[in-house]
């Protein structure tokens, strides 16, 4: 039983001892080894190592793709002298860590610290040669690749490497928008009733064409009927006169008829003529000459 427990105590410690010995390196990090505060070795390949126990110790390094995201934006001045808010993101990784280490001593706030101060120096240089409508529309993509460049040369003295840098939004402080929105109403207003008034006076005018047309078709059509009307009466006498040729004594019965039928239409009707009149001669006689 004793030299079970023998046998026992002896695999804990060499369990510990090799725990104290071997350390792994997966492909996400980089592992660091000191020796009494000194820099030793650098591991970068995924695998297992050793190291002396006690002597000596591993220090972890993330070189997957970090984010630097403020939580607020901040302020810069254009070169209109105007603020702005701005909202970016980078993306960054150590791809020196040993560079990292001396630098900021291997501590991620740090080094997300200068790489805000870096990118906030670009982005007032930037803002400060710009107006409002080129950070915010026309040169935005250049602004974001003169930053990335800038912000990765300053990276690389702490053993870091900028992939990239967005702006996710450029907006006016609270007072100078709602000056702006002021300024943007009333010019929309002074838009709109010139729009109105333009509107009207072509309305006016189209009315006024309208108008005139109307007259001209009117009288067009008036002078073609009077026209036609003549072109029909003419022909209409023309009708009667070769009528009235072949048979005058017919025409001249048929023309008193009418005559008749047309001043006797109504019985009030009252004719004050004298009887020898020759209003009367085909009611004497049906014959003109009786």
């Amino acid at each position: 039983m004793k030299n079970f427990n023998i046998i026992i105590a002896t695999l804990l410690g060499v369990l510990i001892l090799a725990s104290m010995t071997i350390y792994t390196v997966d492909q996400r990090q980089n592992a660091m080894v000191f020796q009494l505060g000194e820099v030793v070795t650098i591991n970068k390949t995924p695998g297992l190592y050793f190291k002396l126990p006690i002597l000596q110790n591993v220090r972890y390094f993330d070189t997957r793709i970090l984010t630097l995201d403020p939580a607020d934006p901040d302020r810069f001045i254009t070169s209109e002298k105007k603020n702005v808010l701005v909202d970016y993101f980078a993306k960054w990784r150590i791809i020196d860590a040993e560079q990292y280490y001396v630098s900021v001593g291997g501590d991620e706030t740090r080094a997300q610290t200068r790489l805000q101060q870096t990118i906030n120096d670009s982005l007032r240089a930037e803002f400060g040669k710009r107006t409002v409508h080129e950070v915010v529309s026309g040169e935005r993509d250049e602004i974001m690749a003169s930053l990335r460049l800038k912000a990765d040369q300053d990276a690389r003295k702490i053993g870091v490497q900028v992939m990239d840098v967005r702006i996710k939004h450029v907006d006016l402080p609270q007072e100078v928008s709602d000056s702006v929105y002021r300024r943007m109403e009333a010019e929309r207003k002074r838009v709109a009733n010139e729009l109105r008034s333009t509107g009207s006076a072509e309305a006016e005018q189209i009315r006024a064409d309208a108008d005139r047309q109307r007259e001209i078709i009117i009288a067009e059509a008036y002078r073609d009927a009077q026209h036609v009307k003549g072109e029909g009466d003419a022909k209409a006498s023309t009708i009667y006169a070769a009528a009235y040729s072949q048979n005058p004594e017919f025409y001249a019965f048929y023309r008193s008829m009418d005559a008749y039928r047309q001043s006797f239409k109504n019985k009030t009707d009252v004719l004050v003529l004298e009887p020898n009149s020759a209003f009367f001669k085909y009611m004497k006689s049906p014959k003109a000459n009786q």
